[in-house]
């Protein structure tokens, strides 16, 4: 998995993840929902059906908008989590609508 790209970004989403000082309540909900991005991801690119792999995928962009929304309660703590959360989203997209 080391050529997917969003695969590598998800595992770079946790990382910050972990650095993000929260309230407990919060930090754990990112870090339930980072892990389940990068998860989802990997089971998704292992199945071999396109509607399988969609599913997978889906639910790990459900995840990012997860991140996303408690990167925006911390503000200004979590830019750089926010700015790689933006560029995971677009990039997951992108697997669930091929050109």
């Amino acid at each position: 998995m080391k050529n997917f790209r969003c695969h590598s970004i998800s595992i770079e989403v946790y990382q910050q993840a972990q650095a993000v000082a929260l309230p407990a309540h919060l930090k754990q909900q990112l870090l339930r929902a980072a892990s389940s991005i990068t998860l989802n991801l990997g089971e998704g690119w292992g199945r071999e059906s396109v509607a399988d792999r969609r599913h997978f995928f889906t639910i790990a962009l459900r995840s990012i908008r997860e991140c996303q929304s408690v990167a925006m309660l911390a503000g200004e703590r979590a830019n750089k989590l926010a700015e790689r959360l933006d560029v995971l989203a677009a990039s997951t997209w992108r697997l669930l609508h091929p050109r």
